[in-house]
């Protein structure tokens, strides 16, 4: 864990500003640089950096520019000089950034000023929204942010202007509306106009696939359980692994995964598309009105609804293609040629019915439970507004398994209805005749049927998703604070 910093007390002039700091910061920088230089050999390195800050939630990214900000010589590293140097223009910086922020020269900002600076690049926020932010910097509870606290709060994050400031706080915002993606991310005109969207987005369905891939033959034994149940499909995990591969080899467990991994960006690029023209509509004439907590969920819904909907289709296929035995179909388009022989183009929407009722107890409980895990978190660890990624993992994986546990009696509904194979024409079993006949043969036990290998899967899919997501945006251009990398960009 990484140490949290306990600044020395300064001597203050009438104008907030310290009186004789050379002195005093030099022997407050010397002492900080001591605990930061881990090794003694009088520098200080990114890795060094990320153990001794680790508790202030900076990204890779952010360190990596304060070296190469401060590194004169060009030797990857910091030494005592270039340490000082570094933290003396930067405070400098930060007492600009502070000044433009502090539009009534009281001194403090307060809430009303950090929603007027991200309005002024386009995120319109609630003032309690801009108040959560500030009570994350505000150490001694006035409800304001003095000099002292914007300092330390920002001394390490590479901001070079108030819109680095703005799109910082956006960036915190972000996380309290899911790290699932249930509901897509909210960005302003110019992000959109520039590729940057298309680059989040890009990021996150890299960030799924290697995920997905990861966790498939998880994934598989789940839908096995829930299509075959206690009765065809006995034993643990670890026999279920071996019945799989016993009749298939061990490339049968990513059976299904290809497709799995092609519906991601279709599904995402639908989603985003359909929740801006949702929000259009719930804002209708008023365009620069801040969504509320509850119009955002029903839009993120409704987005989901509409992108599973336009690609059900291909959930069915990967149902079919996960459960296939060796040699029954040669691919995806002969699967997809044989469906739509034998069983005509209803066939594809098989289980779409239970598949739409779990979305909102699903979305509505992930998202609820997120939000409240990441907001006692930040409560109980006043100052800082990043939670840092095991936390936000944490959060994460709980967050989905409470979504998961609620919806997951539909989702093995609508897994059954999918794997019916049935003659054109027949008549189709219902959702409630399925579920009658599971509760009379398995007990109510049965509609959670292949849960513990959907449980095992979440801790490494969320954990994998996260870190793939971070690198997968910085090599794309875009680091944890939403600004472009490269030449150009400090």
């Amino acid at each position: 864990m990484g140490r949290r910093w306990t600044w020395l007390p300064l001597a203050r002039c009438q104008d907030g500003e310290p009186s004789g700091p050379d002195q005093e910061r030099q022997k407050r920088w010397a002492e900080l640089f001591d605990e930061l230089d881990v090794n003694k050999d009088g520098h200080v390195d990114i890795s060094e950096l990320r153990t001794g800050l680790a508790g202030r939630g900076l990204s890779r990214g952010s360190l990596e520019r304060m070296v190469k900000a401060g590194d004169t010589n060009q030797d990857g590293v910091l030494d005592f000089e270039e340490f000082t140097q570094y933290l003396r223009m930067h405070e400098k910086q930060l007492k600009l950034m502070f000044r433009s922020l502090d539009r009534n020269n009281d001194g403090r900002i307060d809430a009303a000023e950090i929603q007027h600076s991200l309005r002024a690049i386009g995120v319109n926020i609630s003032l309690k929204d801009a108040t959560r932010i500030l009570q994350s910097m505000d150490k001694d509870g006035t409800m304001t942010i003095d000099w002292n606290e914007w300092r330390d709060y920002f001394l390490f994050n590479h901001l070079t202007n108030i819109e680095d400031v703005a799109r910082y706080w956006k960036r915190s915002m972000m996380l309290d509306i899911g790290e699932q993606l249930t509901i897509p991310d909210e960005f302003t005109e110019e992000e959109k106009k520039s590729g940057y969207v298309w680059r989040q987005l890009m990021a996150g369905a890299m960030a799924g696939s290697v995920s997905r891939t990861g966790t498939a033959p998880l994934d598989r034994l789940k839908v096995f359980r829930q299509v075959h149940g206690s009765i065809d499909l006995k034993g643990n995990v670890l026999s279920g692994f071996q019945s799989m591969v016993k009749e298939g080899g061990l490339r049968s467990l990513w059976r299904g995964n290809g497709m799995n991994v092609l519906k991601i960006a279709p599904e995402t690029a639908i989603k985003f598309s359909a929740y801006e023209q949702i929000k259009d509509v719930i804002r209708g004439r008023n365009e620069s009105r801040t969504l509320r907590v509850h119009e955002r969920f029903f839009a993120g819904s409704l987005a989901g609804a509409t992108a599973q909907t336009a690609i059900y289709p291909m959930e069915v296929l990967k149902t079919r293609l996960t459960l296939r035995k060796s040699g029954q179909y040669s691919g995806i388009a002969d699967c997809a040629k044989q469906i739509l022989l034998k069983e005509g183009v209803t066939a594809f929407y098989k289980g779409y019915l239970p598949n739409m009722l779990s979305i909102v107890p699903y979305a509505g409980i992930d998202l609820a439970v997120y939000e409240t895990l990441k907001f006692s978190w930040l409560n109980r660890n006043r100052g800082v507004v990043d939670p840092g990624v095991m936390v936000l993992v944490g959060c994460g994986a709980v967050s989905s398994t409470c979504g998961q546990l609620a919806s997951y009696p539909l989702a093995l509904i609508r897994t059954r209805m999918q794997a019916q194979a049935s003659v054109k024409g027949a008549p189709k079993p219902s959702m409630l005749a399925l579920i009658q006949n599971i509760v009379t043969k398995e007990g109510v036990a049965g509609l959670y049927r292949g849960i513990s290998p959907n449980l095992l899967k979440v801790i490494p899919a969320v954990s994998v998703s996260y870190v793939v997501y971070e690198y997968t945006r910085i090599i794309l251009g875009v680091d944890i604070e939403g600004r472009r990398g490269g030449k150009g960009k400090s």
